[in-house]
């Protein structure tokens, strides 16, 4: 059995039902990204990011945020040490493999913003010191997209960060009822058993760098993201940097296939949730009705999809 496949296996057993969602979790794992779970409480997100960490062997930090939460808890602050008349630095919970950032958006723009240069650049500033974060660091953020109430919304800038954006959902009734017979017995989190080091990680991250795109799939890339620019209904469209995640994980998905190239299904699959969230509606649009579900959707269907490639012959 191969890594992806025991991977798959760990998660599976801690959120039964869900098999689409862990190979979404997989692929941005792969594909070297953070992700945002945007749900309603006691789904899993917090189970799930524990189950990622445990199966890796990695390190995990949980950052609660709250409106009062400043950028040094999340970072670190430097302190005079009195015995030995120093400075010296105590590292925020930014500094781990796997970092829950929960609830994101009840934390001030402020707080926010020290999350950005950690997610981009791999490291963080204390104090004008730049301090390297070591990889694998991949963030987890969690928020609830029923209460708004004393929340900040993330700045465009911070949601470009997200690899992918998508919620876990609720069970349907058999798996629920499953839930609750191993909640009973024991902690499902309590059986993970490490089945990779973050070295694998690594490796398998590099792997998916390699995973072959065709140049007409990269034509197909550029034109889906070009489409979301001149779409009538969009008032901001992707950015480059969105195209660049965008073709990330369809190597991903690709990936966990099992093949070396990346078809045309492989884009289509990764689209919505590499877009939903970067997508701006045009005011006339909402009032028409329109979602940004609708808009993906419709993109899909126009844009030409290349079909006249020998994928294999073009690999070897």
């Amino acid at each position: 059995m191969s890594t992806i496949d025991l991977i798959r296996k760990n998660l599976n057993s801690v959120i039964l039902g869900k098999s689409e969602v862990i190979d979404k979790v997989i692929a941005g794992l792969l594909a070297s990204g953070h992700i945002l779970l945007e749900d309603v409480p006691g789904t899993g997100k917090t189970t799930l990011a524990k189950a990622v960490a445990l199966s890796f062997n990695m390190d995990f930090k949980r950052i609660q945020f709250t409106p009062d939460v400043l950028p040094s808890d999340i970072t670190g602050i430097t302190v005079y040490d009195l015995d030995k008349k120093s400075f010296n630095v105590r590292f925020g919970p930014i500094f781990t493999n796997i970092l829950l950032a929960d609830e994101i958006n009840r934390a001030t723009p402020k707080a926010q913003s020290a999350l950005l240069e950690a997610m981009a650049e791999y490291s963080v500033t204390i104090d004008g010191v730049r301090h390297n974060i070591e990889k694998p660091f991949i963030v987890f953020a969690t928020q609830n997209p029923i209460e708004y109430e004393g929340t900040f919304p993330l700045p465009e800038a911070q949601l470009d960060r997200f690899l992918m954006k998508f919620s876990i959902g609720y069970p349907d009734k058999e798996f629920e009822k499953q839930i609750l017979n191993v909640e009973k017995v024991h902690d499902p989190l309590e059986e993970i058993k490490v089945v990779a080091t973050r070295e694998d990680l690594l490796k398998l991250q590099e792997e998916t760098r390699r995973v072959y795109v065709h140049p007409k799939l990269v034509d197909y890339l550029v034109d889906l993201s070009n489409a979301t620019r001149s779409h009538r209904d969009v008032y901001l469209g992707l950015s480059p940097r969105a195209t660049i995640h965008l073709m990330k994980v369809s190597q991903a998905y690709a990936k966990i296939d099992g093949r070396a190239f990346v078809i045309p299904d492989d884009i289509k699959l990764a689209f919505p949730d590499v877009v939903n969230h970067r997508l701006i509606l045009k005011a006339d649009a909402k009032l028409r009705g329109k979602r940004v579900t609708d808009v993906i959707e419709d993109i899909l269907k126009s844009t030409k999809v290349p079909t006249d490639i020998d994928f294999k012959n073009e690999v070897s």
